[in-house]
């Protein structure tokens, strides 16, 4: 499970946009947490195919903390998440989405800067003059800051990122921008690949039985809930796909990066599996739902038996067989 973080300025929406993608209401002077199921309908196709006796999707955890960059807890809070959802204000005859938006990225710069400069001094402290790794890693990135540049933009190598990675900076975590739309109006094109979220109409309805809520949205013009945009953008920002497994006891949908192999998939659903893996029977969700049960596509010489090398792809059924 990921953790999504909740970022914008004051009056953004970003509180809105917590209640309004997790139905759950915000409270002030506190975090705010709150697991998501990740809407996926082939879920509910395989648990119907199977008559699995359980359903279970993918999750997602979104936090919204007090106070955002101005609370050195609210930072902290925000330094455990996996990605970072930044909300712009696009309502309102004021509103400016580019300099908000901005603004908000050159205050994550300079956290980042704060926490970078004093680790640097601690570690070339410790280096006493042979500096090692950590000093290097820590140099490039002071020097990106410096230059107001992200570190996720600043071409650094796989070997210091992960050397960042222990210092949780913001700037180096992957990024999507969430556009707080009013209605009838669409992302402004200054914020180029924006999620466009109507929040203060979707908090409106998110007491509501689920289809009357999409039948309303609709009928406001919104076709793609929320919760769904920003998931799915979050998604391609980690670089995560989907893989399923079903059966009569359980359908449940597991997320792994993009080129896990299938030992790598075998141990997000348990380590064991990983550690014992031997083979995986394989089916596309596409081809099982073709052939109508697991058992047809057996017997059509549809399931394939694949190794450790296997590359998982999106939609991939796996059915894992292991010994330990």
């Amino acid at each position: 499970m990921k953790d999504i973080g909740l970022v914008g300025v004051p009056f953004s929406g970003k509180s809105t946009l917590f209640t309004a993608v997790t139905h759950a209401g915000s409270h002030v002077g506190q975090a705010n947490l709150a697991v998501v199921p990740v809407p996926d309908p082939r879920v509910d196709v395989l648990t119907q195919m199977e008559r699995s006796a359980k359903t279970v999707y993918a999750q997602v955890r979104f936090v919204d903390v007090p106070g955002g960059l101005s609370s050195a807890q609210g930072v902290a809070r925000l330094r455990e998440a996996d990605a970072l959802a930044v909300v712009v204000r696009c309502f309102g005859t004021d509103a400016s989405p580019a300099s908000e938006l901005a603004g908000v990225r050159a205050d994550l710069l300079l956290d980042d800067l704060a926490v970078i400069e004093t680790a640097l001094q601690k570690a070339e402290k410790r280096a006493r003059g042979k500096p090692g790794p950590d000093v290097s890693a820590l140099h490039k990135a002071k020097d990106a800051l410096d230059a107001e540049t992200s570190l996720r933009s600043a071409g650094l190598s796989a070997e210091d990122a992960a050397v960042l990675r222990g210092f949780a900076p913001l700037t180096l975590k992957p990024e999507i921008v969430v556009a707080n739309l009013e209605e009838g109006s669409s992302v402004p094109g200054e914020l180029g690949d924006a999620v466009g979220v109507y929040a203060a109409i979707e908090a409106e309805v998110a007491d509501m039985d689920p289809q009357e809520a999409r039948a309303l949205l609709e009928e406001f013009g919104v076709t793609e809930p929320g919760l769904e945009a920003v998931i799915a953008a979050c998604y391609r920002a980690l670089d995560l796909i989907t893989f399923l497994t079903t059966g009569e006891d359980e359908t449940r949908a597991w997320e792994v990066r993009h080129g896990a192999t299938a030992p790598e998939a075998a141990g997000v659903i348990h380590t064991d599996l990983q550690r014992g893996f031997i083979r995986a029977e394989v089916i596309g969700y596409d081809e099982l739902v073709a052939a109508g049960s697991m058992d047809h596509a057996k017997a059509a010489g549809k399931v394939r038996v694949e190794g450790k090398d296997y590359l998982v792809q999106e939609g991939d059924i796996l059915h894992v067989r292991f010994a330990v």
